[in-house]
């Protein structure tokens, strides 16, 4: 209700007031997310303008906290879901593979563009695309061409990534102790 100012839905607008993420560089990208049809369990391409409190609470389950007290089948089903919630932030176009356009789009909004010129988002975008046709497809001949990350190479080069504690968004500042008497 905070976020909504009392609303029955959500819009894009109602996250800019949330602390933990007024000066990450990809916020942008986070709550395109949240209104990402895919995250929500619809079809693809289906554009979202506002959610519920049921969507909000969907996509902020990405987010959950888990620790070893879950069993591995538990994390490794968690690990998967976040992994795609992830690769579906980065993969704008929606066509189930991350370009080097979009991977230079990354690199861009990390660096906050500020401190890097259009060569250097380039060259670690090319870079990294090359570290990952090396993982996901090995020795490449000089003629071939690798399209992009898919999920399934995203998860390769994710695979040591303890992402199950690594995704958190707090969304209020302030003492909910006092709510829960």
């Amino acid at each position: 209700m905070h976020l909504s100012d009392g609303k029955p839905t959500m819009s894009k607008n109602s996250f800019e007031s949330v602390p933990d993420l007024e000066n990450n560089p990809i916020k942008t990208r986070i709550i395109k997310a949240f209104f990402d049809s895919r995250n929500l369990g619809l079809r693809s391409g289906e554009t979202v303008e506002e959610i519920t409190f049921e969507n909000f609470l969907s996509i902020l389950s990405f987010f959950q906290h888990m620790d070893e007290n879950h069993g591995k089948e538990e994390l490794d089903d968690c690990n998967r879901k976040k992994l795609r919630f992830l690769f579906n932030m980065y993969d704008t176009d929606q066509d189930g593979k991350i370009s080097l356009r979009e991977l230079k789009q990354v690199i861009d909004e990390l660096l906050c563009k500020k401190t890097t010129t259009e060569n250097t988002s380039s060259s670690i975008a090319d870079a990294a695309m090359i570290e990952a046709a090396n993982i996901c497809v090995g020795q490449m001949t000089p003629d071939q061409i690798y399209e992009g990350i898919t999920f399934e190479d995203f998860l390769k080069i994710m695979k040591d990534m303890k992402i199950e504690s690594k995704m958190h968004v707090r969304f209020l500042n302030m003492d909910t102790s006092t709510m829960c008497k």
